[in-house]
């Protein structure tokens, strides 16, 4: 534009020296020009749309690739989730198949197990639990989900007999961190239930109770008693389930439960199935957990291939995003070029136009003033394209930024990718050398059992026949002895522990005894076997008689501590009647206080808080308040003791000598409240003024004179 104006200027100033000089070639040169760059501005916006077309299909595809990465990357979170899942399952099964009590509460059940053991002084009888450690499941492959459904939430608890055991118990459970355990009391004496045949579900299929197995009838009554396993009928699948219990009618039933986890039940007009909790993990009644880990392996090994597969889909589409993102770069710089000729073709095209016609148009009477507007038009052009300049500046910073923006938001997603990539390696790293582990595992029994049969095995055999020896010595032994005294005698006399040897010195011993003790009593055996027989009879009626009175020596001790947990139930709620009554009479006056009472040191405290006290601190001892408030104090404490008793009579004297005038109306109106409400007959001895006393039927006032001076 600038050179147009140059030119334009040349030519006002060249107009006045010679402006008939252009011939007729240069006008022919001049379209020349002029339809070679429309030629060239023609090609170069075919140019230009082929670009734009070409840059958008990669903008587009760029976009399907971002959006399958987004999509791969949360099925890999999805796959490690998965794998994740699959591995602590299986780490729960294998600590399952080492200890079966675990199956039931975790980790925690075994410190609370230990807890149980060293308090177990304490339980008047030891706890039972876990439930599901006791139970054992017929078909346990068919029915374990649909009972672990049914009765599932009593597995993890305990029973115990009383309320004592259950607060001994809930302490064992805080000491081994194990919150929210589940306790059932229920007696232990309690026989087995004989559940009549009328009072079962009348169908053919098994209930919940009937598949359940336990040698412990406490148990088995708990399963009855608390979770209602005897009217839980478990059915094969969906369709007989909801004909059992919609269609059926069935009586006695409460709930049916499929062999892959549905509840149905009615209540009333309303049927409900409820579907099994996607959380819900099965297999703890189930007498082995091989296959369920073979079927969990086999699961991992091949959500571990859908991982390595998905990283390879993964890498494959970062790389052609990257390879896009090359191209959409390379893409926009020759489109930005080719742009920025086509402009300057059109601007050159356009001045070629304007000077073309400006030639054919203006003839010998152009003027000068016709050229400069044509120059101030050029000028106008020139400042339009000029901020047209500026505004494609400013869309070329922006886009800039926003390249700027893509890379670092394609950089973090790089980094995510790549640290994804860590943790799936190092998962893979953690897998090989449990493999390494498990195979080393195998080395070891493979080489333990070579040493079993090579080693043990042959010494087990040399062992078994020098048993056989020795009990073949033995037995000639026996024969031999035998023949001087019967094994049954011997047997009789509490058998024979020592060696031949021994046996031959004990023989002399006794042999040498027996002269002696012949020698000093000539009594027969026989009478000597009736003393004894005599002495057995009396020490036998001493036992019993001593057994009878044991047993009720237990029953006074146990009827002793039953009454003493009465007394000190008594005691504690007669110490908090005591409160509340004083508070309820210093609230007269605007004042709180507590009655502190110690049974063991034999102490009683009076806590008194003023109204007018702005601290948090109480007076303990009422040697601290004034005499008005001690003496209203006392009355309080002394209407609150009389509350608590019961006598006919009662007299109170000079109760009110060291109150002042507010205090003393509310005492006396306080004292006759009480003692109209109670019944009994009060004396009141007062010097003061008993005018203010009110009125009333069972009222009556004797004011004596006054003394004479």
């Amino acid at each position: 534009m600038g050179q147009h104006v140059k030119s334009l200027e040349q030519q006002i100033h060249d107009l006045h020296e010679q402006y008939m000089k252009n011939t007729q070639a240069e006008d022919n040169e001049m379209e020349e020009r002029q339809r070679e760059l429309q030629v060239e501005v023609d090609e170069a916006n075919i140019n230009l749309r082929r670009l734009k077309e070409e840059e958008d299909e990669i903008i587009q595809r760029k976009s399907v690739v971002e959006n399958e990465i987004e999509k791969i990357a949360d099925q890999m979170q999805e796959v490690e989730r998965r794998h994740r899942s699959i591995s602590s399952r299986i780490r729960e099964l294998q600590m399952h198949q080492t200890n079966k009590v675990t199956a039931f509460g975790g980790s925690l059940v075994t410190s609370l197990l230990q807890a149980i053991e060293r308090h177990q002084h304490k339980f008047s009888s030891p706890p039972i639990g876990p439930i599901g450690t006791h139970v054992k499941l017929e078909h346990g492959d068919m029915w374990s989900i649909a009972v672990e459904n049914a009765v599932g939430r009593v597995l993890n608890a305990f029973i115990v007999t009383d309320h004592k055991d259950a607060r001994i118990l809930r302490a064992c459970a805080r000491e081994a961190n194990y919150n929210h355990l589940q306790i059932i009391i229920y007696d232990f004496s309690r026989p087995r239930l004989d559940i009549p045949r009328h009072m079962l579900p009348q169908t053919n299929h098994p209930t919940a109770f009937s598949v359940i197995h336990s040698d412990n009838p406490t148990v088995l009554n708990v399963l009855v008693d608390v979770a209602s396993a005897e009217r839980q009928v478990l059915v094969k699948d969906y369709d007989v389930g909801k004909t059992v219990a919609f269609d059926q009618r069935v009586s006695n039933l409460k709930e049916v439960y499929t062999s892959d986890g549905f509840k149905m039940f009615s209540r009333g007009s309303a049927q409900t199935i409820l579907p099994l909790n996607k959380n819900f993990r099965a297999g703890r009644l189930c007498g082995s957990f091989d296959n369920e880990i073979k079927n969990l392996e086999r699961d991992a090994l091949e959500v571990k291939e859908r991982a390595q597969q998905g990283r390879g889909v993964k890498r494959a589409k970062e790389e052609e995003f990257r390879n896009l993102q090359n191209m959409l770069s390379s893409v926009k710089r020759r489109r930005i070029d080719v742009e920025r000729q086509s402009k300057k073709m059109e601007f050159e095209l356009e001045d070629v136009k304007k000077l073309l016609s400006s030639e054919v148009s203006s003839g010998p009477a152009s003027t000068v003033d016709e050229l400069h507007e044509d120059i101030s038009k050029v000028k106008n052009e020139i400042r339009e394209k000029e901020t047209l300049l500026e505004k494609l500046h400013q869309r070329v910073a922006e886009a800039g930024i926003k390249a700027k923006d893509l890379k670092v938001s394609f950089e973090n997603l790089c980094e995510s990718a790549k640290s994804e990539i860590d943790a799936l390696a190092e998962a893979e790293r953690e897998l090989m050398m449990i493999e390494k582990d498990l195979h080393a595992a195998e080395r070891e029994k493979k080489h333990y059992e070579e040493i079993m049969h090579n080693k043990v095995l042959s010494e087990l055999q040399k062992a078994k026949a020098e048993f056989q020896e020795l009990e073949r010595i033995c037995k000639e032994n026996n024969r031999k002895a035998s023949m001087i005294c019967p094994e049954d005698e011997i047997e009789a006399l509490g058998g024979c522990k020592e060696s031949p040897e021994q046996l031959s010195t004990l023989l002399g011993r006794a042999t040498q005894r027996l002269e002696r003790e012949s020698q000093r009593f000539p009594e027969s055996i026989d009478d000597l076997r009736m003393l004894c027989e005599k002495k057995e009879r009396k020490i036998s009626r001493k036992q019993q008689t001593y057994k009878a009175f044991r047993e009720k020596l237990e029953a006074c001790e146990v009827a002793l501590h039953f009454r003493w947990k009465k007394f000190q139930t008594n005691a504690n709620a007669l110490k908090r009647q005591l409160t509340w009554q004083f508070n309820g009479h210093l609230v007269k006056k605007g004042i709180s206080g507590k009655i502190k009472v110690s049974y063991e040191e034999q102490t009683l405290s009076v806590e008194v808080n003023m109204p007018q006290d702005t601290s948090s601190s109480s007076v303990c001892d009422t040697r601290g308040l004034s005499g008005g408030e001690r003496s209203f104090s006392t009355l309080c404490f002394a209407l609150a003791l009389h509350e608590m008793t019961e006598s006919p009579f009662r007299a109170m004297d000079e109760f009110d000598v060291f109150m002042d005038a507010v205090s003393r109306k509310i005492s006396l109106d306080a004292l006759v409240d009480f003692a109209l409400a109670q019944g009994s007959q009060w004396i009141f001895i007062t010097p003061h003024d008993i005018s203010m006393v009110k009125h009333d039927e069972r009222i009556k006032k004797q004011q004596m004179a006054a003394p004479r001076g």
